[in-house]
């Protein structure tokens, strides 16, 4: 279970990284809160933090579920592609929005894989 929280920690330091790039963009493209238009660069950095939010509501679950019941030795797995994921979709998504596929695609596999185990997991839990 310590892999798995571990990965979880790493995750959301990394998503505190993606906000605090957000909150200083603001200042460098004049963006005004409460707005959440304005500067394509700053839309950019904010987009990357909002899926990045998006995407933590299926993971950190996701995660824990396959650890408690899938395995808490190859959670690591799923977990790294995930971080690994979401950090190159941030890079190719600043740099170019139509470029961020493959990062999305390493995401949402390690989402699958996560939930998939955590359901086949709970499921052999409740049959024996």
């Amino acid at each position: 279970m310590e892999f798995a929280a571990l990965t979880i920690i790493v995750a959301l330091i990394q998503y505190v990284y993606f906000s605090v790039r957000v909150g200083s963009a603001r200042g460098k493209y004049n963006i005004q809160a409460p707005s959440t238009t304005g500067d394509e660069a700053w839309e950019r950095l904010y987009r990357v933090q909002m899926n990045t939010l998006e995407q933590l509501i299926v993971f950190v679950p996701g995660m824990m579920l396959f650890s408690s019941y899938a395995s808490t030795r190859w959670a690591w797995i799923p977990g790294v592609l995930f971080i690994v994921g979401r950090q190159l979709y941030a890079m190719e998504y600043v740099k170019d929005p139509k470029t961020r596929v493959p990062g999305m695609a390493m995401t949402m596999i390690a989402n699958a894989i996560l939930l998939v185990g955590g359901l086949v997991g709970v499921v052999m839990a409740i049959i024996r």
